[in-house]
């Protein structure tokens, strides 16, 4: 069986394709005091899942580039998890962890392949952290894990949990617009971000104190192959949580202002990650905003980077039907 049919039948097992059978209810995301750490027990589980809360708010404090260990130096920036997974990883529509534990292992088209949670984290250590990724079984690693246990305790494997992940986008039909983003980002972004996107340190420089606000790009933001440097996620994310303070269902910026402000941002330089040419290896389940060649639907990399992407998108809906068809013996 060729690749893209194991994925629908992987899909088909867990419920993926809702066909015959009926998935499980999304449980809601709980109060804030449900993913309070500091109640838990001081015992071997409790210590662990302190330490995951504390690698999450403060990574750069302990596998940051300016660590003095120079072996716990895993993390490229001084970016914190929660840079992204906004409040210790618990804020709805912020990319939260609440019941990824209950979802891995799961197939990833980033690698085409069934990844554990742990190749996830290690996912981001390449890629929203420009480092490389933490051995299987350091302290760390099992922290991270053991959080994410604990922020899903109460999830059934294989739910998804109402405000995972980040709501989908409707992109303007058009080209975003760097110089439109610019006045956006000058008016809502640059007082804490910086003029110029390169954040606000909390420290000295080689201090691992990283930033009360994070840079955006530059050397010490996230590089060219995290889910973050592709416009229709970041734009979702920033439609849904900035300014800071914005919740979902409540925002202060426009879909048009959201679109044109993501792709100011990523118009600007940023660490390149190497071999981003064997990301997604099936083709045809690459998303359309994946800004790094190779492209298979004949489209310019410009169009792939800064839209318009409805026309990319119908053309990939029939890539893959002519490849899957192309498959079946």
């Amino acid at each position: 069986m060729t690749k893209p049919l194991i994925f629908m039948a992987l899909l088909a097992a867990a419920g993926g394709l809702h066909a015959q059978t009926s998935a499980p209810a999304a449980p809601a995301m709980g109060a804030a005091e449900a993913y309070d750490a500091s109640r838990l027990p001081d015992d071997p589980y409790g210590r662990l899942v302190r330490y995951g809360k504390e690698l999450t708010d403060r990574t750069f404090a302990y596998i940051g580039p300016e660590v003095k260990n120079e072996k716990m130096r895993f993390s490229g920036n001084n970016l914190a998890c929660a840079s992204c997974h906004q409040a210790s990883a618990t804020k709805k529509f912020a990319i939260p962890w609440v019941g990824a534990h209950a979802t891995f292992p799961q197939y990833r088209a980033r690698e085409d392949e069934v990844s554990t949670l742990q190749e996830r984290v290690n996912g981001c250590m390449e890629r929203s952290m420009a480092g490389k990724v933490l051995p299987l079984d350091s302290r760390e690693m099992k922290a991270f894990i053991t959080y994410m246990h604990f922020l899903s305790k109460d999830v059934p494997v294989g739910a998804k949990v109402e405000g995972q992940g980040l709501p989908p986008f409707k992109a303007p039909d058009r080209r975003a617009d760097t110089v439109a983003g610019n006045t956006v980002y000058q008016e809502k972004c640059a007082s804490c971000h910086g003029a110029e996107g390169a954040g606000v340190r909390a420290g000295a420089p080689g201090s691992a104190t990283g930033y009360t606000f994070p840079p955006l790009w530059g050397k010490d933001s996230f590089n060219n192959g995290a889910g973050m440097s592709r416009l229709l996620f970041a734009s979702s994310f920033i439609k849904t949580n900035m300014p800071l303070g914005t919740q979902h269902g409540q925002p202060q910026l426009s879909d048009e202002q959201a679109y044109d402000v993501a792709a100011f941002v990523l118009s600007k330089p940023r660490p390149v990650k190497a071999h981003t040419e064997r990301d997604f290896p099936a083709r045809w389940n690459k998303p359309v905003d994946a800004p790094f060649p190779p492209y298979v639907d004949g489209a310019q990399a410009d169009q792939h980077k800064f839209g318009p992407f409805g026309p990319l998108q119908e053309n990939m809906k029939s890539l893959k039907a002519s490849l899957t068809k192309a498959t079946v013996k």
